[in-house]
């Protein structure tokens, strides 16, 4: 299974994967929805800043899903796994309380990162607000 996963470009957390730094994709949610049941060992996630092309792809190593989070639970996971999310410890406070609120995470272990030929995707029929999205192969949403 393919999949993209679309980033926030102020995070600057593209180039952190690409270093090694972000050893970690993370999703956080009030609700259950992809790509929490939807991502396995040995996918491939393809990765894109918002209003930008797709330039990297990585494989995933494991999953971890997570529910009930409350503030205590999700300064845990934070304090366990942050540093591979790709957060500076000065930041681990203010991305908690970010989330705070969440019931469920979903932490992707990435392998085998490297830069791709940069192509856009076709995201009809995802919603035009889809922060990801998967597909049987990426030639699918690939334009």
């Amino acid at each position: 299974m393919d999949h993209v996963a679309i980033m926030k470009k102020s995070w600057n957390m593209i180039p952190k994967i690409l270093s090694g730094q972000k050893k970690i994709e993370s999703r956080w949610y009030k609700h259950k929805c992809v790509p929490r049941g939807k991502v396995f060992k040995d996918d491939t996630i393809y990765f894109k800043n918002s209003g930008e092309l797709v330039e990297l792809k990585a494989r995933v190593e494991k999953v971890l899903q997570l529910a009930d989070l409350n503030l205590d639970k999700i300064k845990q996971i934070l304090a366990e796994y942050g540093r591979d999310i790709g957060l500076e410890s000065k930041d681990l406070d203010i991305f908690s309380s970010q989330v705070k609120d969440k019931k469920y995470c979903i932490l992707i272990f990435l392998r085998d990162v490297e830069t791709v030929e940069p192509f856009e995707i076709d995201k009809a029929g995802f919603g035009a607000m889809a922060a990801w999205l998967f597909a049987e192969d990426i030639n699918l949403v690939k334009i």
